[in-house]
């Protein structure tokens, strides 16, 4: 197994994460320093991150949760800020999977699996995610919402077309599967309409539902099954 799966497999951090800590020169395998994200290691090796020894894969478990604003999504923050992670009971090590902007609530996921983290963020697996936006300067006009049907031009290229409904005259729900920074945002306001509020309330098959600001709860096994299924797995 390649030393990042390795690390995901671990409750590490998620597959692209365990690249870049496997590169800057953190792990150890056998106690000898490793950069190479593709080495490859088995179980009878020794593998520790910053000193820490990873054991092997604990049982997987997938939070649901629904970021309150002001939270950043993250394991842990230098500024002192609440993290995902620190609204979450603290015996299982979790990691969430993708990000979502401090001001921006609704669902996100934290999980121990890495291999899933990696398939649901990954562009190449087209997850969908569900946002509720509220935008400036409504109504929205048609012309607005077929661009955004369309595909929009951004700074770093055409975005795939999103699928779009209008709630109200200020309030869209958008639909994305590529996940670039700050793309809603970007794709609203290029077609006119600032966004003033920004609300997740999908991910792929996983609806927000009831689930209160600052709440949690571990999804079942039927519910990440129907999310592996929704990234290929």
């Amino acid at each position: 197994m390649r030393l990042a799966k390795f690390l995901a497999a671990g409750g590490v951090a998620s597959r692209r994460a365990s690249e870049e800590i496997v590169r800057s020169g953190r792990v150890t395998v056998d106690g000898a320093v490793v950069e190479d994200p593709a080495r490859d290691v088995s179980p009878q090796h020794t593998v520790a991150v910053d000193g820490e020894i990873v054991g092997a894969a604990s049982e997987r478990a997938v939070y649901a949760l629904n970021k309150p604003p002001g939270v950043v999504s993250t394991a842990s923050d230098p500024q002192g800020r609440p993290t995902v992670v620190s609204l979450l009971p603290g015996d299982v090590r979790l990691y969430p999977v993708g990000r979502l902007d401090i001001d921006t609530t609704g669902l996100i996921l934290l999980t121990n699996d890495g291999e899933l983290a990696y398939r649901l963020t990954h562009p190449r697996f087209e997850v969908p995610k569900t946002y509720r936006v509220r935008i400036a300067n409504p109504p929205v006009s048609t012309t607005a919402l077929r661009k955004l049907r369309a595909g929009v031009a951004l700074e770093d290229g055409v975005t795939a077309p999103a699928r779009v409904r209008r709630v109200s005259p200020a309030v869209l729900e958008l639909t994305i599967h590529e996940g670039r920074k700050r793309q809603v945002k970007r794709m609203c306001e290029a077609v006119g309409h600032p966004v003033l509020a920004l609300e997740r309330v999908a991910f792929g098959p996983l609806l927000l539902g009831e689930l209160g600001p600052g709440r949690w709860r571990r999804l079942g096994e039927a519910e990440v099954r129907a999310l592996s299924q929704a990234s290929g797995a």
